[in-house]
């Protein structure tokens, strides 16, 4: 009677024990794929000195690669949620792990732009089903805990990526160190790829679509390219014609009318848009747009400011952001545990934070605290970071926490394409007000206007948060005294 059960026990023990290796292979390729959108800002130079790269290529070294990754998340997540996300992440690891060797190894300018497309690409593959399986493998109050895992993975890999790349650059030398800012990845790529034969479930498709939703998939890349190609491009100071963002709505508009045809057709479109009549996906969603709109925005107009406005170095530059980065570590963790019991109010604290340390750090440097600038806001970025860190996290596990595992991949593509407009529209808001103000300012001037427009997003996310608290207690209230 005792053997069963003690085999049980150890088979359950297994079972949690492989659960958290899954997500341990989930943190580290998430990692790689998120810490390649920052760390090649600092390596710009590098790349210039070493391959006689004109400013054109430069900027397409660093726009290409998110244009490419917010373009496939959606259509990614179909792919994992139907034929398996232990497959397509293996493929995505081993395509993001080629591509690394491929930009490192470039001769010419015109290879490493080829390469960091084809490394957004594999990235943008990569990323759903990381939240896909989190979903898959975890539940309750242990989903809350993997996901503010995750959530320290977003944080410390956007902050740390200027500060690590400093440190390859400064021991690999100056010509040759933006190489090793990806070959560094091959190693831990390979790795993964190999773990993750053994860990990840290579499971049999769940099901095969009558038909594949062509026109859905033309509709909304045509229409994703159209919105994120004039930001992500005007990131890097490459001239595209703002016209495009014209027709993004049409296109998207159709998009979202032929999806909902061709479910009523019985046929498996794209994306399921009865996703957002779970309210607790649409209201996170939006929430999370605007919030990444501010969130990676600082980053952007901060970093130019350190560097180019007081001429830190990009080792400095990358310290001075460090306190965000440790901030949001730390409270990610905590509100990973506390968000099972606690729900979006989490959230709603940690977007509280964020804005009183976004709007200090604002005050002191309009107030003109010259060179001492990265200790004196380093206490207001602490407490940002520790904000930041009670939202990422907490909101994907409540905006995820009533969809369908089958659809988790989806949603998570979804959900993470706004992420992705979110950053690209918070950018190239924060960065023509930042500039715009420098044309005719000092810097100080320019800081304290393009930090403006982070506030603003971070703010926005607020109320929409605040809106849902709101609206969700009168629903209580009515359902409760009808």
């Amino acid at each position: 009677m005792t053997e069963p059960a003690s085999g049980s026990t150890r088979a359950g023990d297994r079972a949690a024990a492989n659960r958290w290796h899954v997500l341990a292979l989930c943190l580290v390729a998430g990692f790689m794929t998120l810490l390649d959108v920052s760390i090649v800002n600092v390596a710009l130079p590098s790349i210039q000195q070493g391959l006689e790269a004109s400013p054109a290529a430069l900027s397409w070294v660093v726009s290409g690669y998110a244009l490419t990754f917010g373009l496939v998340l959606v259509p990614s997540g179909k792919l994992g949620d139907e034929h398996g996300r232990g497959r397509m992440f293996m493929i995505a690891l081993l395509a993001f792990t080629g591509a690394s060797a491929l930009a490192g190894t470039a001769l010419t300018p015109a290879w490493l732009v080829v390469a960091r497309l084809l490394q957004g690409m594999a990235g943008g593959l990569l990323n759903p089903q990381v939240l896909g399986l989190i979903q898959q493998h975890f539940r309750g109050h242990e989903r809350g805990k993997a996901f503010g895992l995750f959530g320290v993975v977003v944080g410390i890999s956007t902050a740390i990526g200027p500060l690590l790349g400093g440190v390859i650059i400064q021991l690999a030398g100056a010509e040759q160190g933006w190489r090793w800012v990806f070959l560094v990845n091959l190693p831990f790529g390979l790795m993964g790829v190999l773990f993750a034969w053994r860990l990840l479930p290579r499971e049999v498709s769940r099901r095969r679509s009558r038909s594949v939703d062509i026109v859905g998939m033309l509709l909304l890349g045509t229409g994703m390219v159209c919105l994120l190609l004039p930001l992500v491009a005007g990131e890097g100071g490459v001239s595209v014609g703002w016209y495009l963002l014209a027709p993004a709505p049409v296109l998207l508009g159709l998009f979202v009318f032929w999806e909902h045809r061709y479910r009523l057709r019985g046929c498996t479109p794209l994306v399921d848009l009865r996703l957002f009549t779970v309210g607790s996906y649409a209201v996170g969603s939006a929430l999370g747009l605007l919030y990444f709109a501010g969130f990676t925005s600082i980053f952007f107009v901060l970093a130019v400011y350190f560097q180019r406005g007081l001429g830190y170095t990009a080792l400095q530059a990358g310290l001075a952001l460090t306190p965000f980065a440790v901030g949001s570590a730390v409270s990610a963790v905590f509100g990973g545990r506390v968000v099972h019991r606690f729900g979006r109010r989490v959230v709603l604290v940690g977007l509280s934070a964020a804005l009183a340390g976004l709007l200090t750090t604002d005050l002191l440097l309009a107030s003109g605290v010259g060179m001492k600038a990265g200790l004196i806001v380093a206490p207001p970025l602490l407490v940002a970071g520790i904000g930041s860190g009670l939202v990422i996290s907490p909101n994907q596990t409540v905006t995820l926490s009533e969809v369908d595992v089958a659809h988790g991949s989806t949603a998570a593509g979804v959900q993470q394409t706004g992420q992705r407009i979110g950053s690209a529209l918070g950018i190239a808001t924060a960065s023509g007000l930042f500039f715009g103000q420098l044309s005719g300012g000092d810097y100080g001037d320019a800081i304290s206007t393009g930090l403006v427009a982070s506030v603003s997003f971070v703010g926005a996310a607020l109320l929409v948060g605040l809106a849902e608290l709101v609206v969700g207690g009168r629903r209580r209230r009515r359902s409760s005294t009808g």
